[in-house]
């Protein structure tokens, strides 16, 4: 069997040697290397030689084949060159055929409202903080004013890890917490901040809510700090927003954490405040809750609240991007269809 792979070997060299093109490289390897190529049935058939033969014809095929695999990819890569060159030779080259455009991605629009919100923000000196999206219970609620069986915790759909009192958090508002503490040098700094990030509420999907989207929250304490300077300050953004003639109004709310709560209201951006769908025939599009710090919430942040004060505010980037475009399903911002997100 010895003369027998010597004989192949020989051959299967000769043969690789005259081949030109693709096709025969692949029928000459299928015949030699392949399966049930010449030289993989010969090792198969080394169990039928006598047993002090065995390790002799083994060492000696399997040396064989290594070096028709080696020899089969240097022809391979020659005759790929060759039938290359050829091709760019033979074939005519149309040098006035224009350039493909080279795709280039864009911005989602949500992140689009997210840096016009920071741009506006900025030039009213307010500076962007971030705040951690896993969070305790105590910061999420308890000093927020929130405590353990307070009802307001209802209005949040928690999600809850298997740590306990670690959770998502449900609202940007413990950024307010945070923030004080970084920023307020035990009480005794003003602060003017912003924190945008996502919130997580275990929450059935539908045309108006999901599961995660980004909150804007908005933090300022300072001594002699009115209501005043909270509409003013909030009406000021919503013009330079949605537009300087855009009407603004307040209505009077609750939230846990602010005292009094207002929640804002502009004109409808689509029709102008005749009344449509988008608006559901009021004239008026929510876009922000805001009031001022409870006087615990200052406290709990390190102000002692009969000598400071402040506002905070929270607003939905999802909501005022569909507000602004016309967009009727929230859920479109978490699919990543292009047909969508190219429009913008």
């Amino acid at each position: 069997m010895l003369e027998q792979l010597d004989a192949i070997y020989s051959q299967a060299l000769a043969r690789l040697d005259g081949l030109t093109d693709g096709e025969a490289l692949a029928e000459w390897q299928r015949r030699y290397l392949g399966k049930k190529g010449e030289i993989t049935l010969l090792l198969r058939a080394t169990g039928t030689l006598p047993q002090e033969q065995r390790a002799a014809f083994g060492q000696r095929a399997n040396a064989l084949r290594d070096a028709l695999s080696a020899a089969y990819t240097e022809r391979a890569t020659a005759v790929r060159q060759a039938e290359l060159s050829r091709s760019l030779e033979e074939a005519p080259l149309d040098v006035t055929l224009p350039g493909r455009r080279v795709p280039v991605g864009g911005l989602h629009p949500t992140t689009q409202t997210l840096r016009q919100i920071y741009a506006i923000w900025a030039e009213m000196g307010f500076q962007v903080f971030r705040s951690r999206d896993v969070e305790d219970d105590d910061t999420n609620f308890t000093l927020l004013n929130i405590p353990p069986h307070h009802p307001a915790r209802d209005m949040w759909d928690t999600f809850h890890t298997t740590t306990p009192g670690v959770i998502l958090r449900t609202h940007t508002s413990p950024g307010q917490i945070r923030a004080m503490h970084t920023y307020g040098e035990n009480g005794t700094q003003p602060i003017r901040v912003i924190l945008p990030g996502m919130c997580y509420r275990y929450e059935q999907i539908s045309a108006r809510s999901e599961i995660q989207f980004n909150q804007v929250e908005g933090l300022a304490t300072g001594r002699n700090i009115r209501l005043t300077d909270l509409k003013g300050t909030i009406t000021e953004f919503a013009r330079r927003m949605f537009g300087p003639d855009k009407r603004v109004r307040f209505r009077g709310s609750y939230f846990p954490f602010t005292e009094p709560s207002l929640e804002v209201d502009i004109e409808c951006i689509l029709c102008g405040g005749d009344g449509c769908p988008v608006c559901k025939y009021t004239g008026w599009i929510e876009i922000a809750g805001c009031g001022m710090v409870h006087p615990v919430v200052l406290q709990n942040g390190g102000y002692d609240p009969r000598e400071w004060s402040g506002f905070a505010f929270g607003m939905g980037p999802e909501r005022m991007t569909m507000n602004v475009h016309g967009i009727q399903d929230i859920r479109y911002f978490w699919q990543n269809d292009l047909r969508f997100l190219e429009q913008f």
